[in-house]
């Protein structure tokens, strides 16, 4: 089925939820004036539906090829990725001085989500450029920032991010991957690296110019565990003189792994150093300085954690999109009751019905918490303390549970279908799986749940937390199911905060607490776009919201505040035998 940008919805939610126009009144966003705002929105879901939409269901049954350490890509896919380099797209936030637009984090936020709705394997390419971008412009040097930002901004060359090692999952204070210091030659003050590093997301391919790995590596004599990771910058191919592409680095993808879903988006094991490309000499450049790598490596990891959490938006909303299409066209069974006995749309049945308000309940649910964490970054970046901290609590809110509705809307999706949702022809499935990797990478949402209760619900001694739950009650009093919502996450923040719950208590009730804080959000901001609008539709996917899913979320309280005894009455041994 063809793909239509939701582009209505998104520039409702970047003014209502991210408030774009009251960002454009400071001289650094001034150029994202009310017009600006709505051709970029309005032009970047045309390309999508063009240019990247189109190659969705070849992306996922040819997939990306490995062959002699090269990956290429299914045709359409060189031709789509240079459009979107030529038209300017990955360059909507970047830097100015670097040839970036400097426009609003909101606006590169919208571009990403209609690219990822459209093809959401596809647009990872762009989406860890992204990250790479963040990193080195908040700790590289200055002759780093001069000699990559402006290719990787124009998305000439594309970055990824590389810690995870065979033996070090989400302990990455495990990696073994080395760098050593090179004291002499044409390369003196620079590194080589040696390692091996899996599920590097677009490692090898054809697309761009050149690949800029951020590698994270241990130097010689570093402390151990996280405390001795340094940031190295490794490029595919070396930079010469003039900044072009020179002799090809000692690094190389020795394979792709096979994978459920976003199967054009090449996972690759990355070989660095091992002696088969450029004499065996791996050369990377220190980012920032030694031992500090995981402060960097957060940078790129929080930008991706928030555009992670709008690819559950991009893929909920592609399901939905062909859910609503099915429901409408497919004929069957008269309406229970109706005295008419002749078959009709199955969206005319209470159940499809229910489903389809769900799913866009959900969807558009998720895309208020995405649009309104984008615009508290915004205002971060402009200098606001308080609004910086809240974007830094909202993160963990949005990655996890944004993937969790990319995976429920996309299930209620293949449900509609019916049978055709279970064949692989109708493309219904391909959702489910694509959505499948989000709440896995960047962080399983276990772990974004234990940061919420670990770092993020001690900001400020709770503050930061309280605040958010106050001024949603306080705004939502006339919507008593999501200021109630709010109340008791408050509550349950408070008791976690206390000493009568123990770090296991907190970590074995940080999911649901996880889930209700962000329901409370997104109920609040799908609120206030009711109330901007004055839509009948949203009033009415509104108070779907607020009377199915807010109450739904309120019941987690009691599995939130049900402590870790509960799940060790039976020992390791009995659990698992």
């Amino acid at each position: 089925m063809s793909f239509i940008a939701p582009t209505e919805d998104q520039v409702l939610a970047m003014r209502v939820c991210a408030g774009i126009d009251e960002l454009a009144n400071h001289e650094r966003y001034g150029a994202a004036t009310p017009d600006v705002v709505e051709a970029i929105a309005e032009g970047i879901g045309a390309f999508a539906a063009g240019e990247w939409a189109p190659l969705n269901r070849i992306g996922d049954t040819e997939g990306a090829r490995w062959s002699d350490e090269t990956v290429s890509s299914p045709a359409g896919f060189a031709d789509a990725y240079r459009a979107f380099v030529e038209q300017g797209w990955g360059s909507i936030a970047g830097p100015a001085d670097f040839g970036g637009q400097g426009l609003p984090f909101t606006l590169a936020t919208c571009v990403l989500e209609t690219l990822g709705a459209a093809n959401m394997g596809f647009t990872l390419l762009p989406m860890l450029t992204v990250g790479a971008i963040e990193a080195l412009d908040h700790h590289g040097s200055a002759a780093q920032k001069a000699r990559y930002l402006p290719n990787l901004i124009s998305g000439a060359w594309s970055g990824t991010m590389n810690l995870t090692e065979p033996q070090a999952g989400s302990d990455v204070g495990a990696l073994r991957t080395t760098a050593t210091p090179i004291e002499e030659g044409p390369h003196a003050g620079k590194y080589r690296i040696a390692g091996t590093k899996i599920y590097i997301t677009w490692g090898e391919h054809e697309l761009a110019d050149n690949v800029i790995h951020l590698v994270l590596a241990r130097t010689p004599g570093a402390p151990a565990g996280s405390r001795g990771i340094s940031l190295f910058i490794v490029p595919k191919f070396h930079i010469n003189a003039d900044g072009t592409p020179g002799a090809r680095n000692d690094v190389r993808c020795v394979s792709i792994e096979h994978k459920l879903g976003i199967n054009v988006s090449p996972t690759c094991v990355m070989a660095y150093g091992d002696g088969t490309s450029s004499g065996g000499e791996c050369i990377g450049e220190l980012v920032g300085h030694e031992n500090e790598g995981l402060k960097a490596m957060f940078t790129m990891m929080n930008s991706a954690r928030i555009n992670v959490g709008s690819q559950g938006v991009q893929i909920a909303e592609r399901a939905l999109q062909q859910a609503r299409a099915y429901a409408r066209d497919r004929v069957q069974s008269a309406r229970a009751g109706s005295p008419d006995k002749s078959p009709v749309a199955i969206i005319e049945h209470p159940d499809v019905r229910r489903m389809i308000l769900r799913m866009r309940a959900l969807t558009e649910g998720a895309r208020a918490l995405l649009y309104y964490t984008a615009g508290q970054v915004d205002r971060g970046l402009l200098g606001d303390k308080a609004a910086q901290q809240r974007a830094e609590l909202l993160v963990p809110l949005l990655k996890a549970w944004g993937t969790d509705v990319g995976c429920e809307v996309t299930s209620i999706g293949v449900q509609v279908h019916g049978g055709m949702g279970f064949v692989e022809g109708t493309g219904a499935a391909q959702h489910y799986r694509d959505s499948r990797i989000a709440p896995i990478y960047e962080g399983t949402n276990g772990i974004q749940a234990a940061d919420l209760v670990t770092r993020k619900l001690g900001m400020e001694q709770g503050g930061v937390l309280q605040a958010l739950m106050a001024d949603i009650a306080a705004e939502m009093q006339d919507v008593p199911e999501v200021a109630a919502l709010a109340k008791d996450a408050a509550a349950i923040g408070t008791w976690m905060a206390s000493a009568d719950a123990t770090l296991d208590d907190k970590l074995a009730g940080s999911v649901p607490f996880l889930t209700m804080c962000a329901v409370a959000v997104a109920g609040w901001q799908l609120a206030r776009q009711s109330r901007a609008s004055g839509s009948v539709e949203k009033t009415a996917v509104t108070k779907v919201f607020n009377r199915t899913i807010a109450p739904e979320a309120r019941g987690l309280g009691a599995a939130a505040m049900a402590g870790a005894a509960l799940y060790y009455d039976l020992d390791s041994a009995t659990l698992t035998r």
